[in-house]
């Protein structure tokens, strides 16, 4: 069964900056696609970042210039660095990954997602 286990939430204040990472795991031989997501109090989720397994990055607009996202394959890991964060940043982060390929070679095409971490920005 495939898990993905975030780290790296908190507060902060306006203007800092924090690291998220997300680890997946269940005998897994690759992922095509691992993303952040996040959703702030009474709003809809959103994507904030994408990265897929050959490089290609997309950033939503409301993050571009301030977050980067990166991902080791060999360890099934995606990180988020978010520099000069601010009050709107506020939201439980979530990472999701899809389209898995597992051991033996079983090819899993729904979305699965994290359970979530806090990150609140103080103004």
């Amino acid at each position: 069964q495939v898990q993905l286990v975030e780290s790296g939430g908190g507060l902060v204040q306006a203007g800092e900056s924090l690291s998220l990472s997300c680890e997946a795991s269940g005998n897994i031989i690759t992922i095509n696609v691992m993303s952040w997501y996040r959703q702030a109090p009474g709003k809809q989720r959103e994507l904030v970042a994408a990265h897929t397994r050959v490089g290609t990055t997309n950033y939503s607009d409301s993050v571009k210039g301030r977050f980067t996202i990166s991902r080791d394959s060999a360890k099934n890991t995606v990180y988020l660095r978010m520099n000069s964060l601010k009050p709107e940043d506020t939201a439980v982060y979530y990472c999701a990954v899809t389209g898995i390929t597992v051991e033996p070679a079983v090819f899993m095409s729904g979305q699965y997602w994290g359970q979530g971490t806090q990150v609140t920005v103080s103004s």
